[in-house]
């Protein structure tokens, strides 16, 4: 009943037009001086009669769709409306099914990106009970390791940005500000915020990046990366007095900065996996200590910022992290910027 109650209230406008019509047509004879009766009743009849055969017919071949759109939905499946006769409710259900999978794809990155960051946010915490428990462990002590306290922090520290970059993540073009930087200046700050690291490990950077290379990118965010290229070399050199060479390259495509280590290597089972979410590898679980973001979230942020990442290594011999800034975003500095 609701079902043929929605279909009269649509065709309201409709019946009223076709007694206008026939009262039109009526009047129309009437002045012209045919005023026969009989031919006036005949006349509205059959117009009754086909207008609603027509409505009589269209409420048949929509009444499947009728009785769908009356009924209270249960589930997102009730919005794919099928045995559709017209041409108009044709288009209607393939518009309605686009939704539905539209939708569909978007709780589907909704529900990765939460189970991602509760799966990061548990292995996180785990980790971090480790440097907690060292701390504790140290300040139970008579004489206090203020070096090993440090590194423990440091670790906490290093895991916290970890977090708050993951979380920003999700709005990172709100959160970017593309600039043109002199790239050893940037480099250099990142090596010097990880002397210490180079120290306690043992191994010597070698810069090799020319002072006016300029490249287009965010500072930040850039500067991230390269502390994760940089922590990542040092995790995974394990022999002392090794070195992490850092090199600027012109390439026809652009400025190519490699990041090259002399350590374990990455097996080349696991190379084509080191970006993956959660991925650690025979080398994470090495160390004990990888969480299996880091380069995940610059490969991430190196797709966002427009850079080719590239990664190969050879097992036992190091690894080679590549990072292409392409035409448009690699240059020498003006003259303008340097004050000649």
């Amino acid at each position: 009943m609701k079902a043929f109650t929605l279909f009269v209230k649509e065709h309201v406008p409709f019946m009223l037009f076709q007694v206008g019509l026939v009262s039109f047509i009526l009047l129309l004879f009437w002045l012209d001086g045919f005023r026969n009766p009989n031919t006036a009743i005949y006349s509205v009849a059959m117009s009754i009669l086909l207008t609603a055969g027509y409505l009589g017919a269209k409420f048949i071949m929509r009444r499947t769709y009728y009785a769908k759109i009356v009924e209270k939905p249960k589930q997102m499946e009730d919005a794919l409306i099928r045995h559709v006769m017209t041409a108009e409710h044709r288009m209607t259900m393939e518009f309605t099914r686009e939704l539905y999978r539209l939708y569909q794809r978007e709780v589907q990155t909704l529900y990765d990106t939460q189970n991602r960051h509760l799966h990061f946010m548990n292995q996180w915490v785990h980790q971090m009970k480790t440097p907690i428990s060292v701390i504790n462990l140290l300040l139970q002590e008579d004489t206090v390791d203020k070096k090993s306290i440090e590194q423990e922090v440091g670790r906490i520290q290093n895991g916290l940005d970890i977090v708050l970059v993951n979380a920003r993540l999700e709005t990172f073009e709100e959160d970017m500000q593309i600039e043109r930087l002199l790239l050893r200046q940037v480099l250099q700050e990142v090596l010097n915020e990880n002397k210490r690291l180079f120290i306690t490990n043992g191994l010597f950077p070698v810069l090799n990046v020319e002072e006016y290379l300029t490249v287009a990118t965010d500072r930040k965010w850039i500067k991230f990366m390269l502390n994760q290229f940089i922590t990542n070399a040092v995790k995974y050199t394990f022999e002392k007095g090794k070195k992490i060479h850092v090199n600027a390259v012109q390439l026809q495509e652009g400025l190519c900065l490699e990041i090259v280590d002399e350590g374990i290597g990455i097996p080349a089972s696991d190379l084509h996996r080191v970006t993956k979410a959660f991925f650690t590898g025979e080398n994470g679980r090495l160390s004990g200590e990888s969480t299996g973001m880091g380069l995940y979230i610059a490969s991430e942020v190196c797709e966002k910022l427009g850079h080719q990442l590239t990664i190969s290594s050879k097992q036992g011999e190091g690894t080679t992290i590549a990072l292409l800034f392409k035409d448009g975003e690699a240059g020498e500095q003006s003259d303008d910027a340097t004050g000649r």
